[in-house]
């Protein structure tokens, strides 16, 4: 069970953008800058260090960043089976799970780092991650330094990060040294995010919210008001919009991810930040970060290795799968064409040792010109879908028998 994890603010650095240029997936950035009517490719390759930690900037650029990385991702015909995404990250996992499509995501957050930036302009905000210390101790420490800061994020075991007006953060600080944090670091933001302070931002939010068309999800993302996972489209505004005012239960998220069976979290982002939370959290999880295009070898390395040594029955859609049979799904909806060099198989009764073997990462075909290609080694058994057939997603469209080592 794979989930696919997305990044907030604090992942973004200068030319992020730089080794995606040459990429299919790069067509996304053009996509988001019209639909938000800003550059966001100058952005991603030209601006400096400063001019992205503009809240404005920030979040637009962090998102898109994710959306190419999903984008390559799918190419490869791997999927989630839940999601989950830190603040702002929570777009891109409804985005990821079918809830929004990619335009009505790219507008809405748009609008959410508009929304938050003059919010934070409101207010002499302040926040500050807090290390080496209890969630309680966090929150005590922010109870009596007074009613302006709050506990934000509650990142990992031992890292909370706190939020409200500058003097109450530095208050806190100074109490939650006292009870034996470790460390205390100022954040380089001028708000205080995800404390009542973005009441405004809420507010200006819903409405774009209410004017945005959900969908049911295609797959759970467990969200970060409660930890809990989420299915239904009904659920998702006020989610959405009571999470700039509430903390973000991180900890408790990745440890839901756990216990609904989950085996290996990718964080589709650069930054490699959550990566590092879940190492923290929760250690016997696979943890990979897919930042750069040479990471998603990685990626599909990674999934081959555990499929070969799963040691289960597998279901799809009905069918039993033995523990050496695998579905190269569709990452996408559309017209699929196999590859030449597949065109001429269709489903037989062959001796196995007689078929092609197929290689990880090779091309079985193309989905409406997008190139899908399978996360598995193994020998061929035949293709499902045919030329000229419009697949949907998560359809069936080869069927591998994964190479046994002797």
């Amino acid at each position: 069970m794979i989930a696919f994890t997305f990044p907030g603010q604090g992942s973004q650095r200068p030319n992020m953008g730089a080794s995606w240029v040459d990429h299919p997936s790069w067509e996304l950035v053009r996509d988001a800058s019209d639909a938000t009517s800003r550059d966001i490719g100058d952005l991603l390759l030209n601006a400096d260090a400063e001019n992205l930690s503009i809240t404005r900037n920030t979040q637009l650029v962090t998102f898109t960043m994710s959306m190419v990385i999903l984008d390559a991702i799918e190419r490869l015909g791997v999927s989630p089976s839940i999601c989950a995404g830190h603040s702002l990250g929570e777009y891109g996992a409804l985005i990821a799970s079918g809830a929004i499509s990619f335009e009505a995501g790219a507008k809405l957050v748009s609008e959410r780092s508009e929304a938050m930036q003059s919010a934070a302009q409101e207010y002499q905000g302040a926040m500050a991650a807090l290390l080496g210390i209890s969630d309680g101790d966090a929150e005590a420490s922010c109870h009596e330094a007074g009613d302006n800061v709050w506990v934000a994020n509650y990142n990992a075991p031992g890292q909370v990060v706190i939020a409200g007006l500058s003097e109450a953060v530095a208050i806190a600080s100074d109490i939650a040294r006292s009870k034996g944090a470790k460390k205390v670091m100022n954040i380089a933001v001028k708000g205080a995010f995800h404390t009542p302070f973005m009441n405004s931002a809420r507010q200006r939010l819903r409405k774009a919210l209410s004017d945005t068309r959900f969908y049911d999800l295609e797959v759970p993302v467990v969200a970060n008001v409660d930890a809990m996972p989420h299915e239904r489209a009904s659920e998702w505004p006020l989610l959405l919009a009571t999470q700039l005012t509430s903390p973000v239960k991180w900890t408790q998220s990745l440890a839901k991810l756990a216990e609904l069976g989950t085996k290996t979290l990718v964080e589709v982002g650069t930054g490699g930040v959550l990566t590092g939370l879940a190492k923290r959290t929760v250690p016997e999880l696979d943890a990979i970060s897919v930042a750069t295009p040479d990471d998603l070898d990685k990626l599909v390395l990674l999934i081959s290795s555990q499929s070969a040594l799963t040691p289960q029955v597998e279901q799809h859609q009905g069918e039993h799968l033995y523990i050496f049979e695998r579905m190269v799904v569709a990452p996408r909806a559309g017209i699929f064409e196999p590859s030449s060099a597949l065109a001429g198989l269709i489903p037989s009764t062959k001796e196995h040792s007689s078929l092609s073997t197929v290689s990880v990462g090779q091309t079985i075909g193309t989905i409406s010109g997008s190139e899908v290609r399978s996360p598995f080694a193994g020998e061929l058994m035949g293709m499902i879908a045919v030329s000229g057939e419009r697949v949907t997603i998560g359809q069936p469209i080869a069927w591998l028998r994964t190479i046994r080592e002797p």
